[in-house]
């Protein structure tokens, strides 16, 4: 039986190693950058989102005031401006009536206690009922353990609370910052790039073709962001006659519909977690002035929801994005699994940019032969 020697000469261990060595550091950069990462992907995402508002402020200004067209800042920051402007609107409207109605539902305990439960003597009832002498005595006793143990930890939940809330402005500043800089000054880095590659006379068939498929992905995003602000916009709107239907049969303050419809209008936005996050929130305001109306408004929205979900919005996506429903489905549970929240509101672009890149699949494969 012979034997075969394989002889490798030290160069080639050597670039062996040094592949090795470089992937490894690639791995070991996106680790480390992988925050930063997010946020700079965040920030081009929402730049072309607002890429059609943009586009429809510059035929704006340009037909009315005459505007350079090709002159694109006054429009991304006119833009940008909007959208937070309107965001600070609804927590400006929001905000007070959360605090009101917890104030009012705080002012109106005691009474409910007394009238629902007849006080400490019908707790005490129910202890006796139960096999328990003075239950009075032992939920103020675990209540004073309660009090105790937040009291001990009161410093490092503070703490803790502080550096979350400080992680989380500071993050919130560059995506906001980086956002306004993509929107002003994106359209001339790409134009910079395909220049760039597209010097060579040889390159520029296949230049040209990763330009129309990155513009067509970016076409996605933005159809994405609209249609999820449409649908965003009817599940508001039905929150708010849910809510104004309910305030004439009930009698409470009918000045709560419109802000339970942004709370609903913003929380939509969030795929698979937004509407069950209104829906509780909601509810629970409506609770602090009538708690049938709550329950009703509650079984009623799931109801709508139901519709919506497997319709309403299925329909819309699905023509907007050219995708099936049950693509848009998975689409959305694979990226919540793999990227959780954040996966589960990338995921319907994701796939209409996979589908894109399928149809332009023969013009890849042309300039590869």
């Amino acid at each position: 039986m012979s034997k075969h020697t394989v002889e490798i000469d030290t160069r080639t261990i050597l670039r062996f190693w040094l592949v090795l060595l470089g992937i490894a550091l690639v791995i070991f950069f996106f680790y480390k950058a992988l925050t930063g990462l997010m946020i700079i992907g965040i920030s081009i995402f929402l730049a072309i989102a607002l890429k059609p508002l943009v586009n429809r402020l510059n035929r704006f200004l340009t037909k009315h005031l005459g505007v350079n067209k090709s002159h694109r800042t006054a429009s991304a920051a006119l833009a940008y401006s909007t959208i937070v402007i309107f965001f600070l609107a609804i927590v400006a409207i929001v905000g007070p009536v959360v605090v009101n109605e917890t104030s009012k539902f705080v002012q109106q305990l005691p009474t409910a206690f007394n009238e629902g439960v007849g006080g400490w003597e019908g707790i005490n009832e129910f202890g006796h009922s139960i096999g328990i002498n003075n239950l009075q005595e032992e939920i103020s006793k675990a209540l004073t353990g309660l009090s105790d143990n937040l009291v001990g930890n009161l410093g490092n939940t503070v703490v803790a609370s502080l550096g979350t809330i400080g992680d989380i402005v500071m993050k919130g500043a560059l995506i906001l910052i980086l956002t306004l800089l993509f929107m002003l000054e994106g359209h001339e880095i790409t134009d910079m790039i395909w220049k760039s590659l597209g010097s060579r006379k040889e390159d520029k068939k296949a230049v040209a073709v990763a330009e129309r498929i990155v513009s067509r992905m970016g076409n996605v995003i933005s159809t994405y962001v609209s249609r999820q602000v449409l649908v965003a916009l009817l599940d508001g709107a039905a929150t708010m006659l849910f809510v104004f239907i309910l305030s004439l049969i009930f009698n409470f303050s009918a000045s709560l519909a419109v802000p339970m419809g942004l709370i609903a209008f913003v929380f939509y936005l969030i795929p698979m977690f937004g509407q069950i996050i209104s829906a509780c929130l909601v509810s629970l305001i409506l609770a602090f002035s009538s708690p049938v109306a709550a329950a009703i408004y509650l079984a009623v929205y799931v109801v709508y929801a139901q519709i919506e979900n497997n319709i309403i919005a299925p329909k819309i996506q699905g023509d907007a994005l050219k995708l099936p429903a049950v693509v848009i489905l998975a689409a959305i549970v694979i990226g919540m699994y793999i990227f959780g929240l954040v996966g589960a509101i990338i995921a319907i672009p994701i796939a209409g940019c996979i589908r894109v890149l399928i149809e332009e699949y023969p013009n890849i494969k042309s300039i590869r032969e």
